[in-house]
């Protein structure tokens, strides 16, 4: 398994972010995981990424542990929601940045660059961005030291018609490239189109594990987007 995840738990003051949760990830895999908000979707990837400190269980990347930071660092890249980038600085800067602090060469900042047309925007500072195209900056930061597993957190939202379908794009490339992908939505077409499985978390718990086709079929499906 290229992900093991053993009671993995969060609580916050008055309720759980996830309650005590364990699965699996085979290499590969394209995972939607479903929820509303505040279900515990955003906590789950967090923990995995390493931004947010579990306070029980444990979680195995390629064999390493989680709290090895500086290991893990290189095994996962993390999409948040909102991008993580110096917005004051320009978007070649901002991938330097972390270069240097996941260790990557700076040759891989022009790879980068070329890969997402970014080539352009080298020197424009990021608050000057559209959001399509601080996404592709933001994705591009994650992809940097090349990592296995991908984590994306509501990558479309906000997004207009055509970055979403070169989000989509994106995320179809990375998957066929071989690269695991967890990614949250909302969205039942982006689910059905893309995920080869799907997880679904309420209040903080793990209520569904299997296919898209199994998803679709059930009563969970039919709950969560009623009304």
């Amino acid at each position: 398994m290229q992900l093991e995840i053993r009671k993995l738990a969060k609580r916050y003051e008055q309720s759980w972010g996830l309650t005590p949760t364990s699965f699996d990830v085979t290499a590969g895999e394209l995972i939607a995981i479903v929820g509303h908000n505040g279900a515990g979707k955003s906590t789950l990837l967090k923990m995995l990424a390493n931004w947010t400190v579990p306070d029980r269980g444990t979680v195995i990347i390629d064999g390493v542990d989680l709290k090895d930071r500086t290991a893990v660092v290189r095994k996962v890249g993390f999409i948040p929601e909102v991008p993580n980038l110096f917005e004051f600085f320009s978007v070649e800067y901002n991938l330097r940045l972390f270069a240097a602090l996941s260790q990557t060469p700076f040759l891989r900042v022009e790879e980068i660059l070329g890969e997402f047309n970014l080539l352009p925007f080298r020197k424009s500072k990021v608050q000057a961005l559209s959001k399509g195209l601080r996404q592709r900056v933001n994705i591009g930061r994650a992809l940097l030291a090349d990592p296995p597993v991908l984590l994306l957190d509501e990558p479309t939202s906000g997004l207009d018609f055509e970055m979403t379908r070169e989000v989509y794009r994106l995320m179809g490339t990375m998957h066929g490239s071989g690269k695991t992908l967890l990614f949250t939505s909302h969205r039942p077409e982006e689910i059905r189109g893309l995920a080869t499985r799907i997880m679904v978390l309420h209040q903080g718990r793990l209520v569904f594990d299997g296919s898209p086709l199994e998803y679709f079929r059930s009563a969970i499906h039919e709950e969560l987007y009623a009304g």
